[in-house]
């Protein structure tokens, strides 16, 4: 007894170490943004940082507005997820609860493969075969605009939304659905009415973890989106926040404006992120209080 609950006090301790870590580097990474970011938003202006709707770090008489990164992160993220949370919703529940064992293992192959796939092939697929496509299909000058960076985020969310909505809805005991059933419901209304409540907790943790993953990815969006610091059109080449760092990075000197302000763009999307998730975790526990 006393080993056994030694080993526990051990595995326990372990555990508690590794969650401070995980504490830890989110209070490290958040104080390193603070402390690179607030001097250019000083500098630059709050007001005219977050407003300006002018992006020129490199002019003679420089400009560091982010607004035009911040709408095309949004409308980009809010297209993503309108797209790819209702087919890995849906997918989700025909693999969990409608499928045969054959083709859920198929299907589910192909999501782990989709998962699995590096951003990179994805924003080069894309460049050559999707940008095109809209060139051709919308009649417009050049097809990197924001519908493709849309497209290209909205299939990359998938697998993340399919995976963890499947998980979620196996996790339902088979007695709620029999309950359902024995008192007339068909199987579809079983499914919707019973099976995806039960299990809306997952699903919502799918739909964060997709929202994650699009506002948060840069190389694919690089590729396909144009990558020019234009106000958020749907067929114009764009820039999101995550762009924006990503691009201007590598030949910014270090202590300048320019390096500063990318650090206050990457705290603004650290907020940002921070914001949605807390949003989302909030009507999550109301409705659990419900």
């Amino acid at each position: 007894m006393k080993k056994n609950k030694l080993f526990e006090n051990i595995v326990h301790g372990i555990f508690l170490i590794l969650g401070l870590l995980t504490v830890g580097c989110v209070l490290l990474i958040t104080v390193y943004l603070i402390i690179s970011g607030i001097p250019a938003i000083r500098e630059i202006g709050l007001f005219n940082f977050l407003f300006g709707k002018e992006w020129a770090s490199t002019a003679a008489e420089p400009k560091y507005g982010i607004l035009p990164f911040i709408l095309t992160s949004v409308y980009g993220t809010a297209g993503a997820i309108l797209i790819g949370v209702p087919i890995g919703f849906f997918t989700a529940v025909y693999l969990s609860k409608v499928a045969n064992e054959k083709i859920r293992a198929v299907i589910e192959a192909a999501v782990n493969l989709l998962a699995g796939i590096p951003s990179v092939v994805y924003g080069l697929v894309g460049m050559l075969v999707l940008v095109p496509a809209i060139r051709e299909i919308f009649n417009v000058p050049d097809g990197a605009s924001l519908l493709a960076a849309i497209i290209v985020l909205a299939i990359m969310i998938l697998p993340n939304i399919i995976k963890v909505s499947i998980t979620a809805l196996d996790a339902v005991p088979k007695e709620y659905e029999d309950a359902s059933l024995a008192l007339g419901a068909t199987p579809t209304e079983t499914f919707f009415k019973v099976s995806v409540p039960a299990a809306k907790s997952g699903i919502a943790a799918a739909v964060v973890l997709g929202v994650g993953r699009a506002i948060g990815e840069a190389m694919a969006v690089m590729m396909v989106a144009g990558n020019v610091a234009n106000m958020p059109s749907l067929f114009e080449s764009v820039r999101f926040l995550t762009t924006a760092v990503a691009s201007e990075m590598a030949y910014s000197s270090p202590g300048s404006l320019q390096r500063n302000a990318l650090f206050s763009i990457a705290l603004v999307l650290f907020l940002f992120i921070m914001l949605i998730n807390a949003t989302l975790n909030f009507f999550l526990k109301r409705n659990k209080e419900k």
